[in-house]
């Protein structure tokens, strides 16, 4: 067992004795899940998954569907279309809430039942079957396989879900929803029936960690703005009325699901999932927290973490036959460039005449507008002799 494995191993056996909380009552399906069914797994920006526990066990997606629904949404119609039926705000409330803005009567986000219903309704389709079918395979783009609606689950759903209904004819009457109540609402209940694993949710948050790319399978999901558009909604809203203190205790945007799975996100670092089907008051995995908290804490991963290597970029001199090679590695961003700088005045200040610096900025991995610009600039200042390679 490798070191990483090991320690996710001793973090389950951390959170195994905790046993508060309770199953979801209210659908008969969830109801009947093994509490005691725990697992763990963390893929990484090279597509290497790491899982434990009861990493085969199957269950369903539920609320998680919610962020990849409203990937879909933001690629097929764009942002200012989406946010014309739904908002972005934290609603502070149930994730099952009557909660509608004045004048307007859009639901509060995404992440809650009533935003989750509005979202759906802008999956394109003429019926349930191809709405459905343009979801699963969302979702399953998302995991690198092939997903499937558990029926039994769904039909649990369904015969359980008059409040979703009597949310859906809600934002119906406000002019929020879009298409048949019975297609928008047995869509829904579709998307949260989807069968999934740690693993497969672990992928799904490294997709959206990486910009929208599935570092297993290496294939483009979704854009990069509406991987950061999902990621923004979830560290805000993503865990209910648990989410600002999530913010604060752990720092990453997170959905957690009424089966008793969560998913986390540490972006350019791993996507991250548990799954036991203890809930919170919230409606969150209670072994689930723990596990997502320790692990964040343990790697570092609260993103108002300071990151040194934005300010500090990989820099590295090579004397040629041609004349000094300043490399640039990892990322540059703006306060990166002062580094740079600092180094080119040096050069600049000991350069022989005739003498060649050339910058080579080729293994960037990533370079923001504004770092260029201010390195062009300093470029022009900079004697004869100093030239720029990408």
């Amino acid at each position: 067992m490798d070191p990483i494995t090991a320690l996710l191993d001793g973090l389950l056996d951390d959170v195994r004795p905790l046993t508060s909380g309770e199953r979801a009552g209210y659908i008969p399906e969830l109801a009947s899940a093994d509490p005691d069914v725990l697992a763990f797994a963390v893929v990484g920006p090279r597509g290497r998954v790491r899982t434990v526990g009861d990493a085969g066990h199957e269950f369903t997606i539920q609320s998680i569907s919610k962020p990849f629904v409203l990937a879909l949404a933001l690629s097929e119609r764009g942002r200012a279309a989406v946010l014309e039926r739904v908002g972005v705000e934290p609603s502070g409330e149930p994730f099952n809430a009557i909660s509608l803005e004045a004048g307007t009567g859009r639901p509060a986000n995404p992440m809650v039942n009533a935003g989750a219903l509005a979202t759906t309704g802008l999956v394109r389709g003429d019926d349930v079957d191809e709405r459905v079918s343009r979801v699963v395979d969302m979702l399953s783009a998302f995991a690198g396989r092939s997903l499937w609606v558990d029926e039994d689950v769904y039909r649990s759903e369904s015969l359980t879900g008059d409040r979703n209904r009597a949310l859906a004819h809600l934002l119906k009457s406000h002019g929020v929803l879009e298409g048949s109540v019975d297609t928008v609402v047995e869509t829904y209940f579709r998307q949260c029936s989807l069968r999934v694993t740690v693993r497969d949710l672990a992928v799904m948050a490294g997709t959206l960690a990486f910009g929208g790319v599935n570092p297993v399978t290496g294939r483009r999901v979704v854009d990069e703005r509406v991987a950061r558009d999902v990621l923004s909604i979830m560290a805000s809203c993503g865990m209910y009325d648990f989410s600002g203190e999530w913010l604060l205790r752990v720092g990453l945007p997170a959905k957690s699901g009424v089966s008793g799975g969560l998913m986390a996100v540490a972006p350019s670092q791993f996507g991250v999932a548990a799954f036991s089907p203890r809930l919170d008051a919230h409606g969150n995995s209670v072994r689930g927290i723990a596990a997502v908290e320790t692990i964040a804490e343990r790697f570092g991963m609260h993103l108002l973490e300071p990151h040194e290597s934005l300010a500090t970029p990989a820099v590295r001199i090579e004397e040629t036959v041609d004349g000094r090679v300043l490399h640039l590695g990892g990322e540059l961003g703006f306060a990166g460039t002062e580094r740079v700088v600092g180094v080119l005045r040096d050069l600049a200040d000991a350069l022989p005449p005739g003498a060649v610096v050339t910058v080579d900025a080729s293994d960037l991995a990533r370079s923001h507008p504004a770092a260029l610009v201010a390195l062009q600039a300093e470029f022009e200042s900079m004697p004869p002799g100093f030239r720029l390679s990408r």
